[in-house]
């Protein structure tokens, strides 16, 4: 057994480690790779003698050296661990010595320093030295903290420079990640400027504001009655002040430009309190809010940030069951893009109710906290926007990044063509790959500066400060995404901007303009607008997403015995074609309590099961249920006979290509699914069980989940994760109304 186990340790990479300065992060970085077997020898240095000798004791090191030149003869990596401003006189002392091809490298947090001095006392900088960072500590110090795994699931952040020696460096990082650690590469400068703003700053408030009240008379009164928001601040002012105090020396031109800007914001801060300037202090806190639970999602790369590589969230949906009850989906998606961005360019305060709480929707709300405008929520789907008027965005601070929303990558584009600033419009993986081209080169043609990547793809740059034209623009495809992108630059250009479409698309953008006070002119298939209007904040009650409640009427029509009521539901005629193709499959469907909310109509929409047959779906229809065709494939699955449909090529460029997506899904569950260039034909059949991949795209994932009502085992279903942009309530609802899906890891 222990001859197994000798076995399976990996071979070492590095005979002889020398650790320079064995307090917790270089007693960490040797204890680690020893306990991994991936050095042959470990020699520890340290000032202080008893922790040398503790080194040798806790299994630290196999063995410390008395000197520095002992501890450096034969060394083949040598780790600098010691305070940030002791380095220099210990590069000194290196310089001195024959350290033949060994490999440098150090643990500093300004590395602008480091580079520095090992430039002054080598005379140039060494080749096979690497500059290194990792992004870890506790509140613990010295050798006797030392942990093994300190580094794991850490960042460290190596800065090599031009003539770094790419193999030095490739060691020095696959050292680190044997420690668990997450490597990544940055410029020396870069660093010390983001190191300076997340930690340092940081450090230096909380010990200054300590500090600054420890000083006063009536200190103890204070710190008696401090809340936690208290504690968690200062926390860091516990920190160890020798070490801080050679991090702020040492970086200290890049602390001082941070400062200085911190200083900045905090005198408007400061202005704003003794002016009794509400409105300026809610911008700064609901943009802080926001922000950090923004970048926070980045971080644990959650949801609309990177989901197509995200870790895999895996539905698992069993069969039978049937549907009962009364629902209500989430607002509706398109409305809620519309109602952030007309209300920011509105005068005035703009109340939003039933917001849909998703990652697309959410990632519009932060692209305008970017630009400058207060927005309050969302809280239970109530949003308040102060707006800013048309002409009263501010320059981003970097680029504007959309997640997985194609809506608001599109539309953004037309109402930023004619601002007076740059912009750029990134997204992420799956949106990077979707074509943009149809909205810049109309754009273009209206004046506008936009550069795109290959092909047409994101990311997008708008340069500002240009002057559109108004023009007439026949769309070669119906898209509602292109027609309100255009409508939306048509409010900035000279003159009047129409747009005539092939076929009947959504009109949420010409209702919502009327909404707000915006006269827009709708004859037959050409919208019109004209620029010197202005939008006037007002009160939007978002309805009920119908390609949300599609899931639910697919899955009632299907299941037998099924009878749902889903309330308040969107019926406004360019979205109700899967209610019409769905009655011309046999549906059992109606429409109870129509009305009309904040100029949308709305109704509630009775399901019951039925047998559905294949038809041929007529092409009018396609447009006016792009987004439902996903799950409509599953009814057509279920039905009796053939169903096929042409005209539908914009599924191929949706967040996946849904058209081959479903056929392969769909024909891996044994329904024969046969794509073609614009459309698919299926013939409806018995559905089986099996595993399928979403591809990232949400409406994939909740489509298999209906079709499981009607599978002869279960659908286990991959790449799920994005059902947050649109429906993130999905399971819960759909739990509620009787279908058997949930998550893996779930009961």
């Amino acid at each position: 057994m222990n001859h197994a186990r000798h076995a399976q340790q990996p071979s070492p990479i590095v005979n002889r480690l020398v650790v320079i300065g064995l307090g917790l992060i270089g007693g960490s970085f040797a204890k680690g790779l020893r306990e991994a077997g991936l050095c042959r020898e470990v020699v520890g240095f340290d000032l202080d003698a008893r922790s040398r000798e503790l080194a040798v004791e806790l299994g630290v090191v196999d063995r410390c050296a008395a000197t520095l030149a002992e501890a450096c003869h034969g060394a083949d990596v040598i780790q600098l661990a010691t305070p940030i401003l002791a380095l220099e006189r210990l590069l000194g002392e290196l310089a001195k010595l024959e350290l033949g091809d060994a490999v440098i490298t150090d643990v500093g947090s300004a590395k602008g320093n480091v580079v520095r001095c090992a430039r002054k006392v080598f005379g140039n900088m060494p080749s096979r030295f690497v500059p290194g960072h990792p992004i870890a500590g506790s509140e613990l110090s010295g050798v006797t903290a030392a942990n093994s795994t300190l580094f794991r699931r850490h960042k460290v952040i190596l800065t090599p420079l031009d003539n770094t020696d790419p193999q030095a460096l490739m060691l020095v990082s696959k050292l680190w990640s044997a420690l668990g650690a997450d490597v990544e590469h940055m410029e020396v400068t870069h660093h010390d400027e983001v190191l300076a703003a997340t930690s340092h700053l940081p450090h230096l408030l909380a010990f200054g504001l300590v500090d600054s009240l420890a000083k006063r008379h009536e200190n103890l009164e204070i710190f008696r009655y401090a809340a936690g928001g208290f504690r968690d601040f200062t926390r860091i002012a516990g920190s160890d002040p020798v070490m801080w105090h050679d991090i702020f020396l040492a970086n200290r031109e890049a602390v001082l430009h941070t400062l200085d800007d911190f200083r900045a914001d905090l005198d408007a801060l400061r202005v704003a309190v003794d002016e009794g300037d509400g409105h300026k202090l809610l911008g700064v806190f609901t943009r802080a809010k926001a922000a950090r639970e923004h970048f926070s999602k980045i971080l644990a790369r959650r949801a609309y940030v990177d989901v197509m590589h995200s870790n895999d969230l895996v539905f698992l949906a069993n069969p039978g069951g049937s549907l009962t009850g009364h629902l209500r989906v989430p607002g509706d998606k398109s409305i809620s893009h519309r109602s952030i961005m007309l209300g920011s360019l509105a005068e005035g305060v703009t109340e939003v109710e039933g917001f849909l709480e998703g990652e697309d929707a959410l990632a519009t709300i932060q692209a305008f906290r970017d630009m400058g405008v207060v927005i309050e929520g969302p809280h239970q789907g109530r949003v308040t926007v102060h707006g800013v008027g048309l002409h009263g965005l501010k320059t981003p601070p970097g680029p504007i990044y959309l997640g997985n929303s194609g809506t608001s990558m599109r539309l953004l584009s037309g109402l930023l063509a004619a601002q007076p600033f740059d912009t750029t419009l990134t997204g992420d993986a799956s949106l990077s790959k979707r074509p943009m081209n149809r909205v810049a080169k109309p754009l273009r043609e209206m004046g506008a500066v936009i550069e795109t990547a290959p092909e047409g793809r994101p990311p997008l740059t708008i340069r500002g400060g240009q002057r559109l034209s108004g023009m007439h623009y026949e769309m070669p495809m119906a898209s509602a995404q292109v027609k309100s992108c255009l409508l939306l630059a048509g409010l900035y250009a000279a003159d009047q901007t129409s747009v005539t479409e092939p076929a009947p698309t959504r009109d949420h953008t010409e209702r919502m303009l009327r909404g707000f006070g915006y006269p827009v002119t709708v004859k037959g298939s050409t919208a019109v607008v004209e620029p010197g209007h202005k939008l006037r904040g007002t009160h939007i009650e978002v309805p009920a997403d119908i390609s949300s409640a599609a899931f639910f009427m697919v899955a009632a029509s299907i299941a037998q015995g099924s009878e749902i009521v889903l309330e308040h539901v969107g019926v406004n005629p360019t979205r109700t074609g899967v209610i019409d193709i769905l009655k011309l499959m046999g549906g059992d469907i109606s429409l109870e309590n129509p009305r009309e909310v904040g100029g949308e109509p709305v109704a509630d929409i009775r399901v019951c099961g039925a047998q559905l047959k294949g038809i041929d779906i007529p092409e009018d229809l396609v447009p006016l249920a792009i987004d439902e065709f996903p799950v409509l494939f599953v009814a057509a699955a279920c039905a009796e006979g053939r169903t096929t449909l042409r005209g539908a090529e914009e599924l191929r460029v949706k967040e996946s290509d849904r058209i081959q997506v479903m056929a392969d899904g769909l024909q891996t569950l044994g329904v024969k699914a046969e794509p073609t260039p614009d459309g698919i034909v299926i013939e409806g059949g018995a559905i089986g069980s099996g595993e399928v991949w979403a591809h990232g795209d949400h409406r994939i994932a909740m489509s298999f989940s209906v079709a499981a009502l009607r599978a002869n085992g279960p659908i286990k279903i991959h790449d799920c994760a994005n059902v947050a942009t649109s429906f993130p309530n999905f399971l819960s609802l759909a739990q509620r109304a009787g279908m058997q899906v949930h998550s893996e890891g779930d009961s």
